[in-house]
C-alpha cells in the first residue's frame, strides 16, 4: 500500500521506478539466490529436480499452449499470439517470491525454486518469447535473410543467460553439483543486501501499480485470468502428474499464481503490440492476486 501511495502521488514516476525494481532484479535477489544455493549440500539440490521440472513444464509449457491457441484459434498474428502468451505466463516471481514463499516456508528454502524460476522466464522463456515474436515481425518484411535470424536467436538466448536472475543462480548451482560451498563470511556479506529483498519487492510493485492506469478490455482481462486462475490450475495438475510431494507442489503453484510480470509488459511495448492490454493486465493481474494467493495458501499449504 506504501508503495502504491507512493506511485499514485507522485512520489515516483516511471524512470525512479525502474531504479527501484533493477535494485530488486539486479542485486537483491541475486544476492540472495547465490547465498541460498551455496550454502546447500548436493544431495538437497537434486532433489529439487522434479520441482524444475514441474515449473518448466508449468512456464513455458503453459506458453506455447496458449501461444497456439492465439495463432489457431483466435487467429492473431504471431508477434501479438508472442506477446499475448507471454503477458500470460511470466509469473512476478522476483519481486513475490521471497516474501509470500519466504513467510511460509522461510527464505532459505525457498531460494532454488525461485532461482530455478528466474532461469527458467531469463533464459528460456523471455528469449524464445522474443525470438517468436521477431520472426512474425520478419515474416511481414521482405530481404529477411537467414543468417541474421541465426543473429537475433543468439543474441536472445545470450541476453536472457546475461540477466542476473538467470547468470547468479546458474553459476551458482554449477557450484554446488561442483561441491563448491560459500564460506559464513560470504554468506553473512550477501545477506546484508539479499535480506532487502522482500520489503524493497513488494514496495516495487506497489509503485509499478501505483504509476499505472487501467484501461479495461476484454484481452487485458483475459491475460490476468489466465495468469491468475487458469495456469495455477493446470500447475496443479502437473504437479499431480510429477507426484510432487505436498510442500514442493505449494511452491509451484504459487510460483506461477503470482501476478503478471512487469518485463513481459514491457517486451510488448518493444514489439509495439498490446501495450495497453498488457500495462492494464499487470495491475488487474496484482489486484486479483490479493484474492487468489489467499485462496491458494489455504488450499495447499
Amino acid at each position: 500500500m506504501l508503495g502504491w501511495f507512493a506511485g499514485h502521488f507522485g512520489s515516483y514516476d516511471a524512470k525512479s521506478a525502474k531504479g527501484v525494481s533493477t535494485l530488486v532484479t539486479k542485486y537483491a535477489l541475486p544476492a540472495h539466490f547465490i547465498a541460498g544455493i551455496l550454502t546447500t549440500s548436493r544431495s538437497e539440490f537434486l532433489s529439487q529436480v522434479p520441482l524444475m521440472v514441474s515449473l518448466l513444464i508449468g512456464i513455458v509449457g503453459f506458453y506455447i499452449i496458449i501461444l497456439l491457441v492465439c495463432r489457431f484459434v483466435f487467429k492473431y498474428d504471431l508477434t501479438n499470439s508472442s506477446v499475448f502468451s507471454l503477458n500470460s505466463a511470466q509469473p512476478t516471481f522476483a519481486f513475490m517470491g521471497i516474501p509470500v514463499l519466504g513467510s511460509l516456508f522461510g527464505a532459505q528454502e525457498v531460494a532454488i525454486p525461485i532461482a530455478v524460476t528466474g532461469i527458467v522466464v531469463n533464459a528460456i522463456l523471455d528469449p524464445l518469447a522474443i525470438i517468436i515474436a521477431t520472426v512474425g515481425e520478419s515474416s511481414k518484411k521482405n530481404g529477411e535473410s537467414g543468417d541474421s535470424f541465426w543473429k537475433m536467436t543468439g543474441k536472445s538466448i545470450l541476453h536472457g543467460l546475461s540477466e542476473p536472475l538467470a547468470a547468479a543462480p546458474l553459476i551458482s548451482m554449477i557450484l554446488v553439483l561442483c561441491g563448491v560451498t560459500l564460506p559464513e563470511l560470504g554468506v553473512k556479506m550477501l545477506d546484508q543486501l539479499g535480506s532487502t529483498t522482500s520489503g524493497v519487492a513488494l514496495f516495487a510493485v506497489g509503485v509499478t501499480v501505483g504509476i499505472r492506469k487501467i484501461k479495461l478490455s476484454l484481452p487485458a482481462i483475459g491475460i490476468a485470468l489466465l495468469k491468475v486462475a487458469v495456469q495455477p490450475a493446470l500447475m496443479f495438475l502437473i504437479a499431480l502428474a510429477v507426484g510432487l510431494p505436498a510442500d514442493q507442489t505449494t511452491k509451484a503453484i504459487l510460483l506461477v499464481a503470482f501476478p503478471g510480470s512487469a518485463v513481459a509488459a514491457m517486451i510488448a511495448t518493444r514489439f509495439e503490440k498490446q501495450e495497453e492490454e498488457t500495462a492494464t493486465a499487470f495491475v488487474i493481474s496484482a489486484i486479483l492476486s490479493l484474492i487468489s494467493l489467499p485462496i491458494i495458501i489455504a488450499l495447499t499449504a
